[in-house]
């Protein structure tokens, strides 16, 4: 996958958050992305959520990015780290509010698995599938989309979510 510096990839790019000015804080992301290489070419719509496993915690703000990179996965990743950072995320229990949460979702249409100091790096992203506030976004961008490991539509793989899921989705 990682065959050549000068290789454009296609990714796309979950964002989320739930701290603060949640809106500002994922077109801060988008900002800082494209200042680092990344060409975003579509952005979906703004998606809301209950945060889940604890809908106590603050509703999550959701977009999805379709871009071009000549990084590599291990370099975006690095990069998508550090632009968290740079936004305020710090170290907290898994699945507690964050000001910033930015995900690979999809990385050329491949399937890896790749580790980077002792951190999986897993494309397409491993929950994916059941999650609406990236499917949903994903088919406003490309309602075409097929996953490359599961070998199904983005259309078949949201016509399997659970319908209460469906309903606690809203635009913004």
């Amino acid at each position: 996958m990682d065959r050549s510096e000068n290789q454009v990839n296609q990714v796309y790019l979950s964002i989320g958050s739930n701290l603060g000015n949640k809106k500002k804080n994922l077109e801060f992301a988008k900002y800082l992305l494209i200042s680092y290489g990344i060409n975003v070419l579509s952005t979906s719509s703004f998606y809301q959520t209950k945060s889940w496993p604890n809908e106590k915690f603050p509703d999550f703000f959701n977009i999805l990015l379709l871009a071009n990179t000549r990084l590599t996965l291990i370099e975006l990743f690095k990069k998508i780290k550090f632009i968290e950072q740079l936004i305020g995320r710090t170290a907290a229990p898994k699945n507690y509010p964050r000001i910033c949460d930015i995900d690979i979702v999809d990385y050329n249409n491949k399937c890896s698995n790749t580790i980077y100091l002792n951190k999986k790096i897993i494309v397409p992203h491993k929950s994916l599938h059941n999650r609406n506030f990236v499917l949903l976004p994903l088919y406003e961008i490309n309602k075409k989309w097929i996953h490359p490991k599961f070998k199904k539509n983005i259309v078949k793989l949201i016509s399997s979510l659970p319908t209460n899921e469906l309903r606690s989705i809203k635009l913004v």
